[in-house]
């Protein structure tokens, strides 16, 4: 009897890290089109683009999940991918292959941080209420995303934004948030991708998604773009800003990433500490040079798989199965192409309300304490850019405390990080 509860107990749990994989997979699965699109302006080829982006988010994640066997998953970073297209190579008009070598050694620095063991002092050094703010901040950013995905915000000249139109893409994209709302309220595991499939769905019948005209495609060639980084090109003095700019953004957008997720996932031991924090971040570096070399912009951390995790992803087998799925999306990309932007934009949105949930734990009635908070949840979200939001808050903060008279209570290593980041906005 013993025996026959632990196998039920093991396949509870096995559905439920396949069901937050499948949940993970389908919240950034956008990246499969997102990211070729963005890097194809540089002149690299769209198709190999295509098939690197699936190769390398597969690789990292199954890597991630089962060496450090956390639910988190690894792609290009979105920012981080415009970066890499027009500011290094349309701007300053560095060739696509000096820019592969660019991203290599920055994630090879990122590395070295990492293996010296400063990159985990640096996380342990941010304060508590910075740390739920960086929760609360991307929760909010995510949620920006997922709107916009849907449609119910929409760019405006004289506003910036403005609530778009009633359309029959919105009114999809609002009925699967609302399916997605019900089912979370009564505790229906899979809720996000029930709702994700049910806007699919009703974006079929009514029009707005056409079928593919062929399952599978077996037309796989990276060779256009694997193994072209020019390594050598990229160590030019006059391109050491670039690596070291592109090194700190990595760092503060996975760091603020693997922070949220791993509270969330309860990744954390008795003192606050993440558990294995300086394997993750070595896989994350490490996962920044495997996509430089296939021919991708910066990889790094995912902060979609907070998605999994409200779906009670807590393993390495969530990564896997993400993993997994990007490998069968590099043959099954016709039919995975239908999954539209408003269909999994409700999910984000319920990603953010989630994270949203750690607002509660920031001291707002301490200044030196609720401002820096503040300015990593508004700048985040305004900025577009968790790296942003979050030099604000470590430069406010370390300001703050000092004015105060509250020195003591800044870490030694919080005034390298205030440093970075004001050389992150000085560079």
């Amino acid at each position: 009897m013993e025996f026959s509860g632990r196998n039920q107990i093991e396949e509870k749990s096995f559905k439920t890290e396949a069901v937050a994989g499948v949940t993970t997979f389908l919240t950034m699965a956008y990246i499969m089109f997102v990211n070729p699109e963005i890097l194809a302006v540089t002149g690299m080829d769209k198709n190999a683009l295509i098939a690197v982006t699936c190769i390398v988010t597969a690789l990292s994640t199954i890597i991630t999940g089962l060496l450090s066997n956390t639910p988190i998953a690894m792609a290009p970073g979105m920012g981080l991918n415009a970066f890499f297209a027009y500011s290094i190579v349309l701007g300053d008009k560095v060739a696509w292959p000096t820019a592969l070598g660019i991203v290599f050694l920055s994630g090879l620095f990122f590395f070295i941080l990492t293996v010296v063991g400063i990159r985990k002092r640096l996380v342990e050094a941010i304060p508590r209420s910075l740390i739920y703010a960086i929760s609360v901040g991307i929760g909010l950013f995510i949620t920006f995303i997922g709107l916009v995905n849907i449609g119910i915000i929409v760019k405006n000249e004289s506003t910036l934004v403005a609530a778009g139109g009633m359309t029959p893409a919105v009114l999809i994209g609002l009925a699967g948030l609302l399916a997605m709302i019900v089912l979370e309220n009564f505790r229906i595991k899979g809720s996000l991708i029930i709702g994700i499939l049910l806007s699919t769905i009703m974006a079929i019948i009514f029009g707005l998604v056409k079928l593919p005209s062929a399952v599978v495609s077996m037309n796989i060639d990276i060779s256009p773009i694997a193994f072209r980084l020019d390594i050598m090109g990229a160590l030019k003095g006059s391109l050491m800003g670039t690596i070291f700019t592109l090194m700190f953004m990595d760092m503060f957008d996975s760091i603020g990433t693997i922070v949220a997720c791993s509270y969330k996932a309860g990744i954390v031991d008795e003192k606050g500490n993440i558990r294995k924090i300086d394997l993750l971040l070595g896989i994350d570096a490490f996962a920044t040079m495997l996509g430089a070399v296939f021919g991708t912009s910066t990889t790094t951390a995912y902060i979609e798989s907070g998605a999994g995790i409200e779906q009670g992803g807590r393993t390495g087998m969530t990564s896997v199965v993400v993993g997994i799925l990007f490998l069968l999306g590099l043959i099954f990309i016709p039919i995975i192409g239908i999954v539209p932007s408003f269909a999994t934009g409700p999910a984000l949105v319920m990603v953010g309300l989630f994270m949203m949930k750690e607002v509660v734990h920031i001291e707002f009635s301490r200044l030196d304490e609720a401002f820096p908070a503040f300015m990593i949840i508004i700048m985040i979200a305004l900025s577009y850019s968790i790296s942003t939001g979050l030099a604000f808050g470590f430069i406010s903060f370390t300001f703050l405390k000092a004015v105060s008279g509250r020195i003591r209570e800044i870490k030694p290593m919080m005034w390298g990080i205030a440093a970075l980041s004001v050389i992150f906005f000085v560079v």
